[in-house]
């Protein structure tokens, strides 16, 4: 199967755009899932598929226009397009004044990130080779569907040269992660715990959205501190949808897989041992970050072997746990003491960090039963906000407090 992709308006695609106006007048963008080839000339000239009679046309296209293989795994022969926009080449070579190093933003999961200034807006494209076409399409398929304050809005698409292209807002900001472990060499102030509650509501609100409210309920299969974005006023954005996976019809929602795709640290135990990743696998990789968000550590740590003094590497989710073995109730926080981020320099209320900490347990339960779904997660954490509030609003008489409080946003 293969899909055809143009930079340009060819002829055909010229026609398919025609015939997918809505009732309403409006043009609708649609991919058409071919069940023959694509044929290529050295002209440049392409067949394409019409969108309602399925018959071959010709059509005069760009020399950009390359076709993209999809796997049958992707879904049903056609997918609409809300209002992404087709970038020429041209354009996304000039925003990023060539692809430069300076302009870098950092390497993802399937491709690198650059910082462009694109038709008066800043962006950031991903670039990504042919071979993750996959990753391409499945971006392509979820962001031009689902649409929220907290997940990154796709603004459009190029293809050019064996290379392809995701146009993203910008997220001035960066990474949670980038915030999280060591900030200050990364030019970044620590985050207040008012600052880091809020962000991880908003992580859940995406979250919950994807799992519960979108016409078809996707799994994410890559939250982490990395993939959560934040813009200019710290709103939290979840991004790189590349391994999403619609949630299938067997039982429980269960997406079977045949390799286990995610990071390290943030897999669930089920998801690892028999390949099945659901809502809670989702869920137990947030619990990891709720974990990060508390500590400042990352989701994996290099600790001293007990028995040998070889270097050993353990999850921060299994540390934690053990950690809060001894911490049966917020009165009996010592043994968290140096689990809790000490940039936050003790400005936190103890009650609510220990709130959320035990949100993040139940998160990464081994039963994947047990944990919570989505809803309740933000829940939870709306009312640690809550409560955060009414005690930042306690310290407002206390000018030096509140000053740094203030300064930590």
């Amino acid at each position: 199967m293969l899909l055809c992709v143009s930079l340009r308006s060819s002829n055909c695609f010229d026609e398919a755009r025609n015939h997918a106006k809505d009732a309403e007048g409006k043009v609708s963008h649609k991919f058409y899932i071919l069940g023959n080839p694509c044929l290529s000339f050295g002209s440049g000239r392409y067949i394409c598929g019409k969108p309602v009679e399925q018959k071959k046309s010709d059509g005069e296209s760009s020399n950009h226009q390359i076709t993209i293989p999809i796997a049958s795994t992707l879904g049903p022969d056609e997918f609409v397009m809300d209002k992404p926009l087709v970038f020429a080449y041209e354009e996304i070579f000039a925003s990023t004044d060539g692809f430069s190093d300076s302009n870098l933003l950092g390497h993802r999961t399937y491709g690198s990130v650059y910082y462009g200034f694109l038709r008066d807006q800043e962006v950031a494209i991903k670039r990504m080779t042919y071979t993750k076409t996959k990753e391409f399409m499945s971006e392509m398929k979820v962001l031009c569907k689902v649409h929220h304050a907290n997940l990154v809005e796709l603004i459009g698409y190029a293809a050019s040269h064996g290379e392809l292209f995701l146009i993203y807002e910008y997220a001035s900001k960066g990474s949670l992660r980038s915030h999280l472990h060591d900030p200050q060499n990364k030019g970044h102030s620590s985050l207040s715990w008012i600052t880091r509650v809020q962000i991880a509501l908003d992580a859940a609100r995406g979250l919950e959205y994807i799992h519960e409210h979108t016409k078809t309920h996707y799994i994410h299969r890559d939250i982490k501190t990395r993939n959560i974005l934040l813009d200019g006023s710290f709103k939290a954005k979840i991004s790189d949808f590349g391994l999403a996976k619609l949630i299938g019809k067997t039982k429980e929602g269960e997406t079977p897989n045949t390799k286990v795709v995610s990071t390290y640290g943030y897999l669930a135990p089920e998801y690892l041992s028999n390949g099945f990743a659901t809502t809670k696998s989702d869920v137990y990789a947030f619990g990891v970050v709720l974990f990060e968000i508390i500590s400042g550590k990352d989701s994996i740590i290099q600790t001293e072997g007990t028995v040998t003094q070889n270097i050993e590497r353990r999850s921060l989710a299994s540390i934690m746990l053990a950690v809060l073995k001894n911490s049966p109730d917020s009165m009996s926080m010592s043994s968290m003491r140096d689990y809790i981020d000490p940039n936050m320099m003790n400005l936190y209320p103890h009650d609510c960090v220990f709130k959320m900490t035990m949100l993040a347990k139940q998160c990464v339960d081994s039963d994947p039963i047990l944990r919570p779904d989505m809803k309740q997660v933000v829940i939870s954490l709306s009312q640690i906000l809550l409560s955060s509030v009414e005690w930042e609003a306690t310290l407002a008489g206390n000018s030096q407090v509140f000053s740094g409080l203030v300064q930590g946003r």
